[in-house]
């Protein structure tokens, strides 16, 4: 079982370590003005998207699995008037994403099937919501690959 648990941690630390490699390399040739432009009148920003994933794994897996005691404000991730810097929401994300790593590695065998609630959440396990976590990332990554094609569209037109 110790041969599982390892395997389970190393690929989901790997996949969460290439997701949010993938989305600063999407962010950096953004501009601090374009990470915040929604360049389609509905949907997100770059910027917004990061807020949103930042709170999504510091509320999923911080508060409910690793005890961390942060508190969400799921519709101020879309719509924060005074939103941080690019470089601090992406330092955000980049601790919510170690806070992440340092959960994954802390599990026991036993602790993945352990029970799990949350505000929203389907899961019934943690494994099943740190998986769920992971495909949610993957799934902003691919709007957020949309977004930075439309801003450089924008930009050379």
């Amino acid at each position: 079982m110790n041969d599982l648990n390892s395997t389970l941690s190393s690929t989901l630390t790997d996949r969460y370590t290439s997701n949010a490699a993938r989305i600063r390399e999407l962010a950096a040739p953004l501009t601090n003005s374009q990470f915040w432009q929604k360049p389609f009148p509905f949907g997100n920003s770059f910027g917004h998207l990061v807020l949103h994933l930042t709170g999504n794994l510091n509320y999923y897996i911080g508060t409910q699995i690793a005890n961390t005691g942060y508190v969400r404000d799921r519709p101020k991730e879309f719509n924060d008037p005074n939103p941080p810097s690019k470089e601090e929401a992406l330092k955000r994300f980049d601790d919510a994403v170690a806070m992440v790593l340092k959960t994954i590695r802390a599990q026991s065998p036993e602790d993945w099937s352990k029970q799990y609630s949350g505000v929203g959440a389907t899961a019934e396990n943690r494994l099943d919501m740190v998986i769920q976590c992971a495909a949610h990332m993957q799934h902003h990554i691919g709007q957020m690959i949309y977004l930075v094609y439309e801003l450089q569209r924008q930009k050379n037109a």
